[in-house]
């Protein structure tokens, strides 16, 4: 799956849109010093953390996007701060759990 297929499914709103990556699989964490050593490059992160260092750990990680669940957002600058990163995020009002599971059964 691509990360610009995500923003086709109705569950998952896009904020910032990336290169075309292909999405290899889920990482769930929160945690953001586990997700820096753990997440897998080519996954899509869900996690509710919306802050700058959210798109820090996703740039080293090298991760296809970020999806922020609950309903969890960043703000205007940190949407800008993605785009100029290249970094694809999302949001949806899904919990973690759900979001990661829909992404999951549809690779």
């Amino acid at each position: 799956m691509k990360v610009y297929e995500l923003g086709n499914m109705d569950d998952f709103e896009l904020l910032s849109i990336s290169k075309d990556t292909d999405i290899t699989g889920v990482f769930c964490c929160d945690l953001l010093s586990i997700a820096m050593g753990k997440a897998p490059a080519g996954s899509a992160w869900v996690t509710v953390m919306a802050n700058v260092n959210t798109l820090a750990v996703a740039s080293l990680t090298d991760v296809a996007c970020i999806i922020l669940a609950e309903d969890v957002t960043f703000d205007n600058s940190l949407i800008e701060k993605a785009k100029e990163e290249g970094i694809a995020v999302f949001k949806t009002k899904k919990p973690i759990f759900d979001a990661a599971l829909l992404i999951n059964n549809s690779l």
